[in-house]
């Protein structure tokens, strides 16, 4: 069963300077974080080990209906 996540981020400068929150439908922690990194085109790698520990703490809301896994929005600052 598939969850909407609701994954707050820090994103270090020059990017962001606070950070940010994804909205991703996925299967599971793995697959949230292999969408949110491919969207993210490796400009903040070295932010990846603490994105591993927000997205396991993230909100989780399980999905009724089969959606298809995706980033569905994102908000950076």
């Amino acid at each position: 069963m598939k969850s909407i996540y609701i994954v707050d981020h820090f994103v270090g400068f020059p990017t962001s300077e606070y950070g940010g929150v994804w909205n991703v439908i996925a299967e599971n922690d793995e697959e949230c974080f292999d969408l949110i990194t491919a969207s993210d085109n490796d400009d903040n790698v070295e932010d990846y080990g603490r994105l591993r520990e927000n997205i396991m703490k993230s909100l989780k809301f399980p999905l009724v209906d089969e959606e298809e896994s995706r980033v569905v929005d994102s908000f950076l600052t």
